[in-house]
Formats: C-alpha cells, structure tokens, sequence
C-alpha cells in the first residue's frame, strides 16, 4: 500500500511542530541501518562479465538463498521471510526463513504460511480488469463513469479512464483516511468508494501519482459488469482456476485459513500488528502462501497459462505486459498494472506492496520466463532494503551483463546537475485538506555534489545515505556502483518533473513553488516559534520582575490592551500547534486510523480553533503594531512589535498551505 512516504512525511510534521529547534534544523537524517551483507558470487552489473551467469538451478538458488537471505534479515531486524523462485512454468525453489510467530515460535512454511503482499494484490485487480476487457465488457478508453452508479467529475473536460487507473495517471490526490485498519466494518469497498472521492489534480494521463483509490474503483467496476461480487470473482475467476487454495481477498479471512496467518510486526520489540483491514480492498486485500504466489507468476510468465486451463488470452496478457503510458523515458515506465523494472538488459515487470507490517515483491523476467517472489512479515529497521537488494543480487547473479553506459561531457553533466538541483514535492500527496502539510515538511531534495554526482535524498543505500547518480545521458544519471537511473523530463527548456527508474512507473517529483520551498520556509517557521514562545515565557518573566522592584506596568490603554492580547493569541496559537501534533502521533501509533476516526470532532475543533489562532493573531498582531507605533515606544518595543507580524503571517502561511484552515475529516 506504500504508505511509508505518507508516514515519513507526518513524522516530519510531527517533529517540526513539537519543537522550534527542529524548524531552523531541518529534517533529521534516517536512523543507519547495517547495510545488507555483501555475496562475494554476486557482483555489480556494471562490472559483471557477459559469461558470469550462474546456472539457473534448484540447487544454485537454493545455495544462494541460504547464504544470502539469512544474514539479510538478521542484519534488517526481520523476523520472517518466503521467497519462490519459477522457471519454465514450475516452481523451482520455495523456502521460508525464520519465523511466522514469535510468541510460538512456528516456522515460515512456503505451503502453508499465509503473507500479506500488499499492492502485490493490484495484479490480481488487473487480471480480473484485462479478463473483462477481453470478454468486451470494459473498454480501457472509455470513461469509467460508464461502468459505475456514482459520479467521477471530470478535469479540465476530461474523464477518467481505464487506463488512465490501470497506469496510476488519473490524477487523483492521495487519499490515507482509514487506509488500514484493524476494524473488519471498514473494509467494504463500495461504501468507502461511495463516501469520499479525493479531489482531482492533475489530468487524466498526465501525471504518475500511485492512486489506491483508482484501483477500488477498478474493483468496483469488475462488480458491476460481471455481476459477481469482488471476492467471489476473484475466488472463481483467478484463484480456483490457479489453484490458488490457501489464499483469499476476504476480510476477515476464511476460519480455514486463519491458523495458517503469519503475524506481522515493526520489529521484534514491538507488540504484533493486528489484521490489517483494508479499506478499498481491490487495492491490497490479499493473504497468500508463497507457493500460491507461485502459481500465479507461472500464469502470467506463460501468458494466462496455468496446467490445462487459460485465465486470459496470450494477447490480452501480451497486452497487459507491454508499454501501456510512458511519462519519464527513458527511464521504466507504465505496464496495464505491472511496472517496468528491466535490469542488466533484461525486460522485467513487477509490483510492490506494503501494509503496515508486511513488504512484499513480485518480479517477472518475461524472456527467461523466470518469476521472483519475495514476501517479509516485518518492517524491520530504516533502510535495510531487503526486497530491492534481493533482485538486483539474483538478477546480478543469473542473468549478469556488463556495462554499457558511455561517458558523458563533464561541462554538460554539470550544468544539467545544477539545472535540476533544489527542493521537490511529489505528485502522490494530499494537495486540498490538512494531509498537505506533509509537503512542506517532506520535500525531497537534490543535490549537485562536488564530484560531479547527484543526489536525491529520498532515495537512500543501505547505510541510510542518499544515493548518488553519475551522468550517462543528457539529464540521465545512473546511480554508482548500482542499477537504479534518475532522469528529468524538460518542457520549454525547464525542468518539469523528475524521478528514478524505481519509482518512475507510478510517481514524480515536481520542483516546488518558491513560496512554499522548505529551503526557506522551514527556518521561517522555526524562527516565527521561536518567537511566539519567547514571548510567552517572557511575559510572566517581567511581571515577577515587575511586582520583585514594584514597578509600574508603564503601558495603559490600547497599548496595554493589544500588549496582553497579542500574548494570548501566541498562546492559542502554540496550543493549537500541540493539537496537530497530537493528532498527528495518534494517526501513526498504534491504531491509529480508527483512533483517528473516533476523533472526527477533535479534529474538526482544532481545525476551528486553527482559523482563530492564525488569522485572527495576526489581526491581533496587526493591532498591536499599531498601539506601539501610535504612542510612545522605546525602538526594541516596536522591533518586536514588527516580529510578532511577521511570525504571526509566517505561520499563517504555513497553515493556509498546508490546508490546516480546510474544515473537513477527509484526508
């Protein structure tokens, strides 16, 4: 479900709010985790030789596994692993590692351990999309309107469609409210389709930006042309036919299936997550053994083939396979529901998946017919990176290729470096209500190093440390010693968006307004805190000097009126600020969406309360200036009374972009 940018961002929120250093510091560099072991028979594809392919049997991948995986997740903080390996339309290898269960320390079994893969589950979506589209019951450029009883509204004149979904472009702002939850209630599609459609964007087609919600309507459509409800379709129409027999979309699972349910955890210290509910659950619902995932690798690697039967035509899969939209050539681009990932020359789909627990990847090497799926039950510690490490180490492995990158002009890679350096936002966020205030805090960066690399912070290696990109191509740099590219996409000479092979497929950054960039903003509203809360600790200060020396006050009037109102305001307004941090922790603890839900009130109060403290401090602040330059004033009182403007309209330029001022409970 990938909702670790979301998470990252709020926790920035949180930190930024709860204290003023943090404000003029900027964010905090990513707690290090050990990076993962290095294989000394896998090497870099960019040194790699041609004929260094490791032969491609049960027996090598086994050994590699073993040597490989353990070490991987003891160094990553992660308790239980599955991986499967197909070849040639059989399973070739399947092994678990670790454990399903701390507490009764039953081990991973690929046969009968259930995972959660998350997204993974969108291609199960997909499948069910193309089989309707092959049966003529969905055209992918047709509105989708058409298919539904409720009211997409268009964009600039123009309607959603199929495709548009399929290919995450539907410009649909992110939408997180009860996401996952631990409340089987909340997980019924239609109605969560039905109470809230996030607010359009970008165009339809335009603009990569990973939409959950899209793929509910999906699944909703699926309903609606085939008659069959959701669970039941896929039961019939993918599972059944896959053999797919210890594996379910269904919330809460199947009684037959629950003792098989691996837990999930955060790490090792922390009590174990519930059952995650999903909310739109097209988008993520899915438990599934390793071997079942293995059957459908199988299906879609012999193009909808599965033992006698055939869940798709091998033009529809073909179709399903091939280029759908491509935004950011030449870097990966958008399959109907599978993302690009070619590696070492090789053509590869694949898809993640992420709930709050469990990280999942499947990867198809569609002309080796080869299949990888790697499932884990722990978040783990920051960075460990373990899925990714894991492809890239197999793929380096089996199907080895050397360097083909050409050296690129020095001065051009420098002038683009720096044409294309500075602060980012990213098109998958909330833009119209409080969820904005994530991007001004999380706002990926690039930077124009001293050696003629880039680096995007938001991308890191395994140490934490941002990666860095080399120049190959005219704004196409590939990441040192590693496969990942960054590329930009220009339009009237100016950078437009901008994004890395692995994230390409489903989202871009795009460079920030000047007036909401972080660069300045950040410090800003530290110094504006600062300010405020001097001012409030200092008022009690001088009144116990005051009354210590028995001295008059010295202020009457509306000079002593506006000097004790202004006071309050900065008052209010700092114990607003501790509402959204409040808020904020509760939504990212432990149950924090239905948490959050049962506070639609606190929610709506301090949204309230967010209207009075900021406009109408600085209109108290504005009254004060006023009272000090009207009468008589040393020069330091009327210095402050031009701080305490400017940190009041500050921080109401915060709030305004930020979306804290929207009344709503969406988000």
């Amino acid at each position: 479900m990938a909702m670790g940018a979301m998470r990252t961002a709020f926790g920035l929120a949180v930190s930024m709010l709860t204290a003023s250093a943090a404000f003029a510091q900027g964010p905090a560099a990513p707690a290090k985790a050990p990076a993962i072991p290095p294989q000394p028979v896998v090497a870099a594809a960019t040194a790699a030789p041609a004929n260094g392919a490791h032969p491609l049997t049960a027996e090598d991948v086994e050994t590699f596994l073993d040597g490989f995986v353990p070490i991987a997740m003891s160094r990553g903080g992660i308790i239980g692993t599955v991986v499967v390996v197909v070849k040639d339309g059989k399973v070739l290898v399947k092994k678990g590692y670790g454990l399903s269960d701390l507490k009764t320390r039953k081990p991973v079994d690929p046969d009968a351990t259930l995972f959660r893969p998350g997204s993974v589950s969108k291609l199960f979506t997909w499948t069910a999309v193309m089989q309707q589209v092959e049966a003529g019951k969905i055209d992918l450029d047709a509105d989708v309107n058409t298919y539904l009883d409720f009211k997409i509204p268009p964009r600039n004149g123009k309607p959603i469609t199929m495709r548009d979904v399929m290919t995450h472009t539907p410009g649909f702002e992110e939408a997180i409210r009860g996401l996952i939850t631990a409340n089987p209630a909340l997980g019924n599609n239609e109605a969560n389709l039905k109470r809230w459609t996030p607010k359009r964007v970008f165009d339809a087609g335009t603009t990569p930006a990973y939409s959950n919600y899209a793929t509910g309507l999906a699944g909703y459509i699926v309903e609606r042309v085939s008659g069959l409800k959701f669970d039941d379709y896929i039961d019939q129409k993918i599972l059944g036919p896959l053999q797919m027999h210890n594996s379910s979309f269904r919330q809460p699972l199947p009684d037959r299936l629950k003792p098989m349910m691996s837990t999930g955890y955060l790490d090792a210290t922390k009590p174990p997550v519930p059952y995650e509910i999903v909310s739109l659950p097209p988008a993520g619902s899915l438990a599934a053994t390793g071997t079942d995932m293995g059957n459908f690798m199988i299906a879609h690697l012999q193009n909808g083939k599965f033992g006698d039967g055939q869940i798709m035509k091998p033009e529809t899969a073909i179709q399903m396979h091939e280029t759908a939209r491509s935004v950011m050539a030449p870097l990966n681009n958008m399959r109907l529901g599978f993302y690009q990932q070619d590696i070492n020359g090789q053509r590869v789909i694949t898809h993640g998946g992420d709930t709050m627990a469990f990280h999942s990847l499947l990867t198809l090497f569609l002309d080796q017919n080869v299949g990888l799926f790697q499932s884990v039950n722990t978040t783990g510690v920051p960075n460990g990176n373990f899925r990714q490490a894991l492809f890239e180490a197999f793929a380096d492995r089996y199907f080895p290729a050397p360097n083909t990158d050409t050296p690129y002009d020095p001065k051009l890679a420098a002038a683009q470096a720096k044409q294309i350096a500075g602060t980012y936002v990213t098109a998958r966020g909330a833009f119209s209500n409080w969820a904005a205030v994530g991007s001004l805090l999380g706002q990926p960066k690039i930077t124009a190093n001293a050696d003629g690399t880039v680096s995007l912070n938001m991308m890191k290696d395994g140490a934490g440390f941002p990666k860095r990109y080399a120049a190959i191509g005219p704004f196409l740099w590939r990441e040192v010693g590693g496969h990942d590219r960054l590329g930009a996409k220009l339009v009237d000479g100016k950078v437009r968006f901008v994004s890395t092979d692995a994230l390409s497929a489903i989202i871009v950054l795009e460079p920030v307004r000047p007036g909401i960039n972080a660069g300045w903003l950040t410090p800003a509203a530290g110094a504006a805190v600062a300010a405020l809360l001097g001012t409030v600790l200092l008022w009690p200060v001088a009144a116990i000097v005051r009354r210590r020396f028995g001295k008059p006050h010295g202020f009457t009037g509306q000079r002593l009126k506006s000097y004790r109102a202004v006071r309050i305001s900065a008052i209010l307004l700092l114990a607003v600020a501790g509402l959204w941090t409040f808020l904020m922790t509760t939504l990212f603890g432990p149950g924090g969406m239905e948490k959050m839900m049962a506070m639609d009130w606190l929610l709506i109060t301090t949204q309230v309360l967010t209207n009075i403290a900021f406009v109408g401090g600085l209109g108290v602040a504005l009254w004060h200036l006023w009272a000090v330059f009207k009468g008589p004033s040393g020069w330091f009182g009327k210095l402050w009374s031009v701080v305490l403007v400017l940190a009041f309209a500050v921080l109401l330029w915060f709030a305004w972009n930020g979306k804290l001022l929207a009344i709503g409970t969406n988000f």
